[in-house]
Formats: C-alpha cells, structure tokens, sequence
C-alpha cells in the first residue's frame, strides 16, 4: 500500500494552493505549517511573504482564505494577531485519515525503494576484555538505527568494529603457548562454556599474563617477538589468536543476547579484517599527497587542529617504526565500505571522546576522494554514563561496572514491579516478563535521552511505572490489551460521521503525525525523537482513557470508533518500541 498522507500534509496542500490563487506571484512561498495549542496547526508562512511582497499580512492572510473552497478537511481557519492562521480540521477528517493508517500493515509510514545503502559502525567491544557500561550505548543506539533505517526503506549493513588486534595479543598468545590448557574449552560436564564462564576464563588469563609481563623480563621479550610472528602471519599464532576471538565471541554474544539484540557473526569485522589493505591505504594516501612524512612517520597535518603548545596536531597514520594505528585502520575500512560495500552513507556511533579522531580520518577520506558528494560519513556522538552522583558510572571500589552486573540487576528490579503488579501471572511468566521490562528500562532511558548528552543511571526512576520511563509505555500497551480482550463482540471500526470529544481528537491528531516523526528520526539519526513521540503518544492515551468511556460509551458506533482508537494506539506503542528495541508485552 502506497504511504497515507498525514493531514499536516493535506492541510499544508490546501493552504498552498489558497496561496497560489490569491497570489499568483507567491505560488512557491512555505505557509510554514506547524502544531500549534491555540487550534490544531498554525500557519506563520504570510508574514514572511508580506515582507516580500510589500503588503499588510493580515490582509494578504484574510485573502488567502478566502480564495480555499469549502471542504470536508478544513473545518475553520482564523486570521489571528498579525498575520496568523490557526486551523482547525474537521473530526471526519482526522478519523478517515486514522483509518487509512490502520489500513496499512506499516501504519501507512512511507517505505523509500530508492534510498541508499548505509553502513552502521556500533557495539564495538574488545576481544580477551569485560564488556562495561561503556560499551552500552554505542549497542543500544546502534541497533535502534539500524531498524529506524530498514524501516524507512534503507539498506543496512551492520559493522562490528571489535578490538581484535594489537600489542597485548603477543602476552596473551605467548601465556597461552606456555599454559596450554588455560582456554580448555568444555565446562567439567562436557557441555560448552556459558558466556559468563568463557569471560572467567579471559580474565583469569589476562591478569596472568599481565602480572608475567609486568614481572618476567624474559616473558617480557617473548611476548613482544610474539607480536611480530602475529603481524608476519605466522600459523600457529594466528591458530591461538584465533582462539582468543572465538573465546570473546561466546561471551559477547551472549552479553548481546541478554540486552536482545541480533549480532550476526558475518557482521563482526574486527581491526584485523582491514590488515590486508592497510600499506596499501597509506600508499595510496603518500602518493597522492594526502598524507606527508614527518619524523619518519606517515601524517595528515590540518590548519584547525593544533596541541596545546600551539603547534599542528596531525592524524599519524603508520608510526616511524612502521606500525600502524588506529587511523590506517579507519580509514581502510571507509575504503572497503565505500568501494566494495556501496554504501552512501557511514554512520558511526561511537564515543564522542573520539570526537576529534573521526574528524581527523573523514576529512582525510575526503581528501583521498573516498567521501564524496554521493557518499557521506556522519559520527553519531553519544554521551557518558553516570551514576546517580552525577559522576562516571563506577563501583563501590572504583571499578567500571560490568554490563553483565548492569543487566541483571535491571532485571531483578523488574521483576519486583511485575510480580507487585500482576496478580495473575505464573513465575515463569513474571521471569519473562520482568526480563522484557528490565531490558526496555535500559534501553529507554539511553534511547529517550538525546545522544550527544550524558545521562543518569537510575534504574529505580527506570522502572517506575510514572514519568518518561519504557515500563510506564509497555502498562499502556498492556492495558489497551486488555481493553480489546474484554470487548467481547465490539470488533473496533472506525466511524468519520461522530463528533470527537477534545482529548479524542489531541490522540488522533498525535497518531497521525508517526509517519512524519519516523523520516525526520531516520533523517536526523535521532531515535531520543521517536521515545519523546512514543512517551507523549502514550500520555495522550492515558487523558482519553481517562475521559472517555470506551466499552460503556453511549453508542455503539462510539464503542467501536473508541475501540479503533485504542487498537490504533496500540499498534503504533508497538511499531515505535520494536524499532527502538524494546519488548512490549500483552499482559503486564
């Protein structure tokens, strides 16, 4: 089905061509049409065109409505103040267009054929090393683009960019050599190691291997001739370094299956899958001129990038002992996703920290010619982590807090309110149910929070059934549920012939309005716009639930016209969590 135009839409339509016939000479100007409290939408655009035209704005306004012929979507527009029109649509009309929404598997959200291929660089964790609350939101953003994307008609690719590579592999491989049996793979019972228990075993080995290092000077030195048979390819390191991957994988994967997220293995391309280009990156960078060398190192110099001594700062793409950092390795994987993955579009959501560095590698890949016109790269910078305090999210003792720790903490919590709340649900179901809050708790509160800021993690405001929280969406959903599943032989329909009661009309006119929020979502990378909808859709559900009977309406055309509305809502509550990654169960 082709998309539904919203009535901002047909209004806007109708309000351009009262512009064209009564004045031909302003046929292209924007009414400038927005929601507004003084009517349903408010139209700015005459002031703007009196200047231009050298006219009165509320007499160019009084014309203008003049000139648009009665209908059945516009119900009043008054000229108010110095030139503004305030427009009220009709309840028909809302209601018809609601219902061609509801007609539409995809809630009548337009689905672009013709939009391009964008590459989402996110969940980014270290092999041989703990996931933190660190690595949070770069996941929970990520994947919320990757759905608000392939929803809108974008064809997504997903990178996992994990630290796969690097001088602390040389210790770890080089122990492992001497330990052999520290990665035995079996649990005592011949089953395969949990995620939990594949990550007990990295740390054990890592901080092993650390204290061997930090205290063998023999170790020491083998360690580091390690590192070069890795880089030279040699079978029996790459075998073990293998082993280390594998390892990591069994525990990220399952760290990613608790916050239900989808990570495919043939997305994950560590640092090590873009070894192979990497002297070729920076022969090509050399050649060109792009990259100079200074001090024997291979250097992008920029005018605006300066230390603090005043003096320019360069991105340093291959050290002067000949290794290569993180630049070389950034920029080689642009190359590969702009020539052999086709994208038009990188998104990277990392760190804002790194702020500088991506700054650094684009503007070197526009240089090269690898970011174009037809090709762009964005970094969707996020924000810190905090604790209640205000300062970086930390242990009791200090430490960084482990995501697992995190998650299951949110869930225990969880599972509190829902064995509180539901009276009639088995412990099995309170168990899944209380997962599904507990990880929509999370992922709310980072989602519904704009990305560049940091914010506070509170999981007793999290999952709290008041306020702008994931539990306070997933009652209202639920409680629609149950709605439906009392209505008996009501069936919901829509009905454009009755009246509207005030609160009615404020969710209709919200509901309409998803189509247009999703584009300007996928447009602006901004899913803290599609939880600020959903939280205000759910408001505005909770006010007609409040003030308007539905099964002990006055008619039966209400009941039903009440029941499509709340269906309706329903749906919507659902689209919108699914694309920010958040469970909205039946029963709560």
């Amino acid at each position: 089905m082709a998309s539904v135009p919203s009535l901002a839409s047909t209004v806007q339509q109708r309000l351009a061509d009262g512009l064209s016939a009564a004045l031909p000479d302003a046929a292209s100007a924007d009414p400038l049409l927005r929601r507004s409290d003084r009517a349903d939408f408010q139209a700015n655009g005459i002031l703007a065109l009196a200047k231009q035209l050298k006219g009165n704005p509320r007499e160019l306004a009084t014309r203008v409505v003049a000139a648009i012929p009665e209908n059945d979507v516009l119900a009043e527009i008054e000229v108010s103040g110095p030139g503004f029109l305030n427009i009220t649509v009709t309840d028909a009309a809302i209601v018809r267009t609601l219902a061609a929404r509801a007609a539409d598997a995809r809630l009548g959200v337009p689905f672009n054929e013709s939009a391009g291929t964008t590459v989402i660089d996110y969940a980014q964790p270290n092999v041989a090393k703990e996931m933190h609350v660190g690595h949070l939101r770069s996941a929970v953003i990520g994947a919320a683009m990757v759905e608000i994307l392939e929803f809108t008609g974008e064809s997504v690719v997903r990178r996992h960019h994990i630290g796969d590579w690097g001088t602390q592999f040389g210790m770890l491989i080089q122990y492992l050599i001497e330990h052999p049996h520290e990665l035995d793979h079996k649990a005592e019972d011949g089953a395969e190691v949990s995620g939990e228990e594949a990550m007990s075993n990295l740390n054990r080995l890592y901080k092993a291997s650390r204290a061997l290092f930090d205290s063998d000077e023999e170790f020491k030195t083998r360690a580091r001739a390690r590192v070069v048979d890795l880089q030279a390819g040699d079978e029996e390191t790459l075998a073990l370094w293998q082993r280390f991957v594998d390892e990591s994988k069994i525990y990220f994967y399952s760290v990613f299956d608790k916050l239900d997220m989808d990570i495919r293995d043939g997305d994950v391309v560590g640092e090590s899958g873009y070894n192979d280009m990497l002297v070729e990156t920076c022969r090509i960078l050399e050649e060109s001129g792009v990259a100079v060398r200074s001090e024997g190192a291979l250097c992008v110099f920029f005018d605006d990038v300066k230390g603090p001594d005043g003096n320019p700062t360069p991105l340093i793409v291959q050290k002067s002992d000949g290794g290569f950092g993180y630049a070389a390795t950034d920029l080689s994987a642009i190359r590969d996703r702009v020539q052999n993955l086709k994208a038009t579009s990188l998104l990277y959501v990392v760190d804002a920290r790194q702020s500088l560095h991506f700054k650094m590698v684009f503007e070197t890949a526009r240089r090269a010619g690898w970011l174009n016109e037809d090709v762009k790269a964005v970094q969707l910078a996020f924000g810190t982590v905090l604790g209640k305090d205000g300062k970086p999210f930390k242990t009791r003792e200090g430490e960084t807090v482990r995501l697992v720790d995190l998650l299951d903490e949110a869930i225990d919590r969880a599972s509190a309110v829902v064995r509180e709340k539901a009276l009639d649900l088995t412990e099995e179901e309170i168990s899944e149910r209380g997962t599904q809050v507990g990880i929509g708790a999370v992922k709310y509160a980072d989602l519904s929070t704009s990305a560049a800021r940091d914010y506070k993690f509170d999981l007793d405001q999290m999952v709290s059934l008041n306020g702008d929280t994931s539990v306070y969406l997933q009652y209202a959903y639920a409680r629609i549920q149950s709605i439906l599943r009392k209505a008996g032989d009501a069936k919901p329909a829509a009905h454009p012939e009755l009246a509207l009661a005030p609160s009615e009309r404020a969710l209709g006119l919200h509901l309409d309005a998803f189509g247009e929020l999703i584009a300007e979502t996928a447009a602006e990378y901004a899913p803290h716009k599609l939880a600020a909808y959903l939280y205000q859709l759910a408001s505005h559900y909770t006010t007609f639930y409040s003030e308007c009977p539905v099964l002990k309406a006055d008619t039966p055309e209400q009941v039903e016209n009440r029941l499509f509305l709340c269906e309706l809502t329903a749906r919507t509550l659902h689209q919108g969590m699914a694309l920010l990654g958040i469970r909205t169960p039946e029963r709560l």
